[in-house]
Order: structure tokens, then C-alpha cells, then sequence
């Protein structure tokens, strides 16, 4: 509620500002403005959300596998966790916004390009938080699994897995809003539909108010997922909302 209330006075004041000083809808359109002509195209507005929302899909999905392959691999395998992290985080800096254009050379226009670029916006928050979870599994308790006979995997599986999840969800929930912002700009580097393409033709022909538009449905996508994890969580994790509440 807290935050509903903060964006209606921002609202607000921009609705007053654009009234009061007659800023031209080129430069920036009213809120009124946004809403009533997203309305009117949102025929177009639906078109290319459904090409974005099933790239980042299925782009997040690749990045999920990758990530827990690579953090499961990894703590099993003290020696590529000592040789991987420091490359994963050099990876981090590598401007996505430079490579993206080879991708298209690479792979041309199609989907692949694309799911490349989620992927990489996208696995290295969870890599990193299933590998710091995994991490966090406590060593006395450990110890008194593998007395009790379990080995390595058991270990990992009663232990470790459970261990990770708190730190899983907290990444998932960083991806996901990463994942959509991801598809968005891939679209701006080489699509044939897509909110990103929707935002370039419009910006190109100095409409504003519906590149505003596409904004707002691409942060009501993200706000969306973002409220998912929560439900999935709850579901995969029944135990640790009792604590919570506990506490």
C-alpha cells in the first residue's frame, strides 16, 4: 500500500506538470495520455507482448538449467569452484550491449540470438546464489549426516539442496526482472516483433506517449513475474513461510 500511494502522488504530480507548464505529447504526454492511447493500441500493444514474454521464457529457462548445472557441479568440485567463480564474475563484465550485435552475425534474426542475451543478463545472479546457498548448509549438521551413512549426494540432497533454496528465490526473483529487461533490449538489436520493436517504431515516429505505453506493460510484466516467485516459493517451500510467520 505503502508503495501504491508513493506512485499516485508521483502520477499526480506528473499529470499536473505536463497541465501546468503545456509540455508538448512529443516531448512528454500526460499519464491520461499514456493510458488512453495504450488503450486504443492495444491490439498492437498484445501482438508484441506475447513474442517477449515467450523469449523471455524460454530465455530464463535456459538460464536456469545452465545456473544450477553449474552451481551443482561446482560444489561438488571444491577445485572448479576455486576456478570458476573468479570467471563468472569477469564475465559480469562484459557489456552485453557490445557482444549483442555479434549474435546476430552469429546467429542471425531468429529466436537463439535472443536467448543468448537473457541467458547471459540472467545466470549469474542465480549461479551465485545456488552456489552461496548451497555454501550456507551448516557443517555440524552436515557432520551428522554423514555419520548417520549418508554420502555425498545424500548429503546434498537432505542437506545442501534444502540449504539453498531461501538464497534461490532471492536470485530467481533478481533474474526474472533481469530476464524481461533482456528481452526487451535483444529486441532492440534484432527482432521482427516484440515490445522492443513496438518502443523503436514509435520512438521513431516521435510517439511518445506509446513508448511510455510499452513501459508500462513491459514493468507490469516484471512486477508480475516478480510477484510469481513469491507464489512459487510458497508452494516449493511450505516450510519456511511457517517460520517466517513464526518469527
Amino acid at each position: 500500500m505503502p508503495s501504491l500511494v508513493v506512485v499516485a502522488v508521483l502520477v499526480a504530480v506528473w499529470q499536473w506538470a505536463v497541465t501546468a507548464f503545456d509540455v508538448r505529447p512529443q516531448v512528454l504526454p500526460s499519464p491520461l495520455r499514456v493510458v488512453e492511447q495504450g488503450w486504443l493500441f492495444r491490439d498492437a500493444l498484445w501482438t508484441n507482448t506475447v513474442p517477449t514474454l515467450q523469449v523471455t521464457a524460454v530465455g530464463f529457462a535456459v538460464s536456469l538449467v545452465v545456473a544450477w548445472a553449474l552451481a551443482v557441479v561446482v560444489d561438488f568440485s571444491p577445485w572448479l569452484r576455486r576456478a570458476l567463480l573468479p570467471l563468472l564474475v569477469a564475465s559480469q563484465t562484459i557489456p552485453i550491449i557490445a557482444i549483442a550485435p555479434l549474435l546476430i552475425i552469429w546467429f542471425g534474426f531468429g529466436l537463439l540470438p535472443k536467448v543468448v542475451v537473457i541467458a547471459l543478463v540472467t545466470f549469474f545472479p542465480v549461479a551465485i546464489g545456488l552456489v552461496e546457498g548451497f555454501s550456507s548448509a551448516d557443517r555440524e549438521a552436515s557432520n551428522l549426516v554423514r555419520s548417520m551413512g549418508a554420502d555425498r549426494w545424500g548429503e546434498f540432497r537432505y542437506l545442501r539442496l534444502p540449504a539453498a533454496m531461501p538464497s534461490f528465490f532471492t536470485s530467481l526473483r533478481i533474474g526474472i526482472t533481469y530476464a524481461v529487461t533482456g528481452a526487451v533490449f535483444a529486441e532492440y538489436v534484432g527482432a521482427r516483433a516484440g515490445l522492443g520493436i513496438f518502443m523503436n517504431l514509435q520512438k521513431n515516429s516521435f510517439r511518445t506517449d506509446l513508448v511510455l505505453a510499452a513501459v508500462v506493460v513491459t514493468a507490469a510484466i516484471s512486477v508480475g513475474l516478480f510477484g510469481l516467485t513469491f507464489l512459487v516459493q510458497r508452494l516449493a517451500m511450505p516450510w519456511y513461510a511457517a517460520e517466517r510467520r513464526r518469527a
